[in-house]
């Protein structure tokens, strides 16, 4: 095992892939000679090439359309987004030619092509630059969505999407890219879980809270704090996002009975809203509480002086908690909802 950035073990990830397969190559704005803005790509060009680690010009259609068509002609082109906001321009091409081509051509076609985007704010950073936009591609068929919240998922799933025939939305939290964790660089992919799946970062009784990106580590550090005051929370990683790994988050509402689901993105129509709705679905005789989202406000992105108040918290998380357990006053399932949303950001 070797210790590293969540940041470099995408680097490493990218660099596996390029030796297995010619076929494999690397396209976006700044990421040869620059090693990308948040240099995850760095050095890749220099032991590649020009002509598998390609700087492109600044035209995302463009970037992603020349992908389509490198990918119908064999190749498994990895797409980097430079910031998440700036996926817009792209998204007629990925909404309507990825997502659409291998069910338009009767699976004649296949669509081995991985977006990567750096995702999420925390960083402090601008406007476009700390959007979270996957509500969107996940309501589109035919995209496999993921989110990677520690480097030993980033470092294999970002391999098993490569290696996929089909199209993925890879998610990298970048207020994460510089979290160290264990990574096994030896691992076989073959003996990994599938990236569909999610997993039990934590195990507990009294609560579930389900997440993904880097939400998963503040739900970890608020089942920490939730543990001084004798409270057991579950903490599921979703890790894909589209497919959701429904069978591992009802196991555990089942289990605990009660459930809070937390994303950095807007509340309205979010991931969370089609978590709730399953769960609601497969678990609602074993629920005692009705479940709650903390989430992002339903605002564009704040100013980075103010993203503290947008980004859901641990205290946040844990208002939450103490809702569903039915602690304290602010419990009630029949109070003000609006008023809750001001003070706490849940619902």
């Amino acid at each position: 095992m070797t210790s590293m950035t969540l940041g470099s073990a995408i680097n490493a990830g990218l660099s596996k892939a390029l030796e297995n397969d010619d076929k494999v190559l690397l396209m976006g704005e700044d990421i040869g000679k620059l090693g990308g803005v948040f240099r995850v790509t760095d050095g890749l060009q220099e032991r590649f090439g020009a002509q598998r680690v390609v700087d492109t010009p600044l035209a995302e259609a463009g970037i992603v359309g020349t992908a389509v068509g490198l990918a119908l002609r064999g190749y498994r082109p990895v797409v980097e987004i430079q910031f998440d906001g700036f996926v817009y321009p792209a998204f007629d091409q990925i909404v309507c030619q990825v997502a659409k081509l291998h069910y338009r051509s009767n699976g004649r076609i296949r669509m081995p092509l991985v977006i990567r985007i750096p995702w999420a704010g925390g960083v402090g950073a601008a406007e476009h630059h700390s959007e979270s936009p996957e509500a969107y591609f996940v309501h589109t068929a035919g995209l496999r969505v993921i989110a990677a919240s520690n480097p030993q998922d980033a470092y294999v799933m970002l391999q098993q999407a490569i290696a996929s025939d089909d199209p993925v939305i890879f998610f990298e939290p970048k207020r994460l890219y510089h979290s160290k964790g264990e990574v096994d660089l030896d691992a076989d992919l073959a003996d990994a879980p599938p990236m569909h799946l999610a997993r039990v970062a934590r195990e507990g009784t009294d609560a579930t809270v389900v997440t993904y990106g880097a939400q998963v580590r503040t739900a970890l550090d608020a089942a920490v704090a939730a543990e001084d005051d004798g409270i057991s929370l579950e903490v599921i990683d979703l890790r894909s996002l589209s497919p959701i790994d429904m069978n591992t988050v009802a196991a555990s509402v089942r289990k605990t009975g009660r459930v809070v689901v937390t994303h950095e993105a807007a509340r309205e129509a979010g991931v969370g809203a089609e978590l709730i709705a399953s769960i609601t679905e497969e678990c609602f005789h074993y629920l005692e509480t009705p479940p709650r989202r903390v989430t992002g406000h339903d605002i564009p992105y704040p100013p980075s002086k103010l993203e503290k108040h947008h980004v859901p918290d641990l205290d946040r998380i844990l208002h939450a908690v103490d809702l569903v357990l039915e602690r304290g006053a602010g419990s009630s399932t029949t109070g003000d909802a609006s008023a809750a949303t001001v003070e706490g950001g849940v619902r």
